[in-house]
């Protein structure tokens, strides 16, 4: 089964097996928002049962980027030097590492920003209660042009410090309705600026914070995370969707990126990020990845018909540490359950 053979990529070199760990929000750092032995642990398990590729539980960037209880960042030494041990671990298992990292623009509060507004594309809160503190999301305030630079350098920032702990690579989040998706959505996105608008513009911050930290730290040390269409409330693609994809997707290539995830959370793949990476591969030979919660058979399927090079899993990798064993015994799996993440095992 080719999804469990060894893999010789073409940037990452051998890999264990084309299964992929997909980025989710766990809530278990150490003091001052550092990694630690627990979740060193968590992740070399995964590695040690030939999980090809780990993409990090998403990484704050700086302070006020964070919009969640307990969740790692990446921004100062004592934070990366903590990333460390992780790196350490799952490479001795023959398994790269790649830091996915964060910023969640509008999908945040006061309380975890150290009392600064949330950075957004606008200034209209996002609808709902935030579910980390049960409160209404707070009001952001629209980025200017400055304050675009300024999170952009602090993306840099943390992509310094990712290789520097010893990550293969870093993910650039730049989907779920986080911060660069803020601006991607004509929905929330009406500024009147080179970044809002109109396709291109549309595209603009992200496109740029690509390119930064591409210079920064070697284009085949980045991957970017998209999430063109997933589960919300219903079924949401992105406004002007095909031609978002018409221009977003050659803009990556002039770039030089040559790993693509496209994502679509806990949703069903056929419905969202699978008809979309039917449409991107045409444009796209270089790697690309995605997956939700697929048997292996559909993995095969979508590997065998050359529409993804990696498969993902989220919650089956959370339930069963060894999926590449019971794949490849066709033993029954466990499923997940939500109790599953009030602890890291």
């Amino acid at each position: 089964m080719k999804l469990l053979e060894p893999f010789d990529h073409p940037i990452l070199g051998k890999l264990n097996s084309r299964i992929a760990m997909a980025a989710m929000t766990r809530g278990f750092c150490g003091p001052s928002h550092t990694a630690t032995p627990q979740m060193s642990e968590y992740y070399a398990l995964r590695a040690r049962n030939k999980v090809g590729l780990i993409l990090t539980e998403g990484t704050v960037i700086h302070e006020t980027a964070d919009g969640y209880n307990n969740v790692p960042h990446i921004q100062t030494d004592q934070q990366a030097e903590s990333w460390k041990q992780v790196t350490e671990k799952v490479q001795a298992e023959g398994c790269r590492i790649f830091c996915q990292l964060w910023h969640c623009g509008r999908i945040s509060h006061t309380d975890y920003t150290g009392g600064a507004d949330p950075f957004s594309s606008t200034n209209r809160p996002a609808e709902g209660i935030n579910r980390q503190n049960n409160k209404p999301f707070g009001v952001p305030k629209a980025m200017t042009e400055e304050d675009i630079c300024a999170v952009q350098d602090q993306f840099v920032k943390a992509s310094i410090n990712a290789i520097c702990a010893g990550f293969d690579g870093i993910q650039l989040h730049l989907g779920h309705g986080y911060l660069a998706d803020q601006f991607f959505d004509a929905r929330i996105n009406d500024r009147k600026d080179a970044y809002g608008g109109s396709v291109v513009n549309r595209c603009r911050f992200a496109l740029e914070l690509t390119q930064k930290v591409a210079d920064t730290v070697g284009v085949n040390k980045v991957m970017v995370r998209i999430s063109p269409s997933r589960e919300m409330n219903g079924l949401y693609d992105w406004p002007d969707l095909m031609e978002m994809i018409d221009h977003f997707i050659p803009s990556l290539k002039e770039i030089g990126i040559e790993m693509l995830d496209i994502s679509c959370a806990n949703a069903d793949y056929y419905k969202t990020s699978g008809r979309v990476i039917k449409e991107v591969r045409p444009q796209w030979s270089e790697t690309l990845i995605g997956g939700a919660s697929l048997t292996a058979d559909q993995a095969e399927s979508e590997l065998e018909n050359g529409y993804l090079d990696m498969v993902t899993w989220g919650r089956y990798l959370i339930a069963n540490p060894d999926l590449h064993h019971k794949f490849s015994a066709k033993l029954n799996l466990v499923e997940f359950d939500r109790d599953m993440l009030t602890q890291l095992t």
